[in-house]
């Protein structure tokens, strides 16, 4: 089931344009990759969470291990689990750099530690059966609990999912992404209020999107961009007629 879920579907549309190069050139470790998957299992992931990104990954660095030379990524995959894989891996696919906003060297360093110790953990295979349930074009499931369907899981502690073993490597050191306010009337507000940690089953590769304390960074414009220097294609001679068609109008 594991292997049909996850095999790579047809048509992929890739919108992104920033060069490889630029790509690795801009990571940062602990940054979380994001990844928009062209498999089944991507698209009732991102039917669920209601987002374009359904695969999450952390870069752990450059020649982690001799076996894959340049910069790597650690991902929990669901046929083998907690795996490193190259960057390239990813350089076909729609993605986004989600990075912690905040955190020294020494504690970039102990996220990576914390997930590199978990190498060799199972997929939890029970989110498997999980999200098979909801492989129809339009699964009948309201927002409200879309979340909790996704994250059931054993609970088995050996076990992980792409982005909860990234939320367990940031909640060992307390680095918030989404965490909620404690919902008392005496406590403070704003940023003194109390905040209490989600389970990490119950985040979503968006989550890391939507979280207030990870930045976007985009390639193409950290290393300097010029629109002027940009080379567009000719438009056909009918087409820009019918565009001065419509300007004089």
């Amino acid at each position: 089931m594991a292997r049909f879920v996850t095999r790579p579907l047809r048509h992929y549309e890739r919108f992104d344009c920033a060069d490889p190069q630029r790509l690795r050139a801009t990571l940062q470790l602990s940054d979380v990759l994001l990844v928009e998957g062209n498999s089944r299992v991507s698209g009732v992931i991102k039917y669920l969470t209601r987002s374009t990104w359904s695969h999450a990954c952390l870069y752990v660095g450059i020649d982690v291990r001799p076996e894959i030379p340049g910069p790597t990524l650690l991902e929990a995959d669901m046929v083998d689990g907690v795996m490193l894989v190259p960057l390239q891996k990813y350089e076909g696919f729609n993605t986004r750099i989600c990075r912690p906003i905040g955190l020294d060297i020494a504690e970039r360093q102990r996220i990576v530690r914390y997930a590199l110790d978990r190498l060799g953990y199972q997929y939890d295979l029970r989110n498997i059966f999980d999200l098979a349930r909801y492989l129809l074009p339009a699964p009948p499931v309201p927002q409200a609990y879309a979340r909790r369907l996704i994250a059931f899981g054993s609970g088995d502690p050996t076990q992980a999912i792409c982005s909860s073993i990234i939320a367990q490597s940031f909640q060992s050191i307390h680095y918030p992404i989404l965490p909620r306010r404690l919902e008392d009337p005496d406590a403070l507000v704003n940023d003194d209020a109390l905040l209490v940690a989600r389970h990490f089953s119950h985040f979503t590769p968006r989550d890391f999107d939507l979280s207030p304390y990870f930045t976007v960074v985009k390639p193409t414009l950290e290393h300097g961009f010029d629109f002027h220097a940009l080379h567009w294609q000719a438009k056909p001679n009918a087409v820009q007629d019918a565009e001065r068609s419509t300007a004089a109008e």
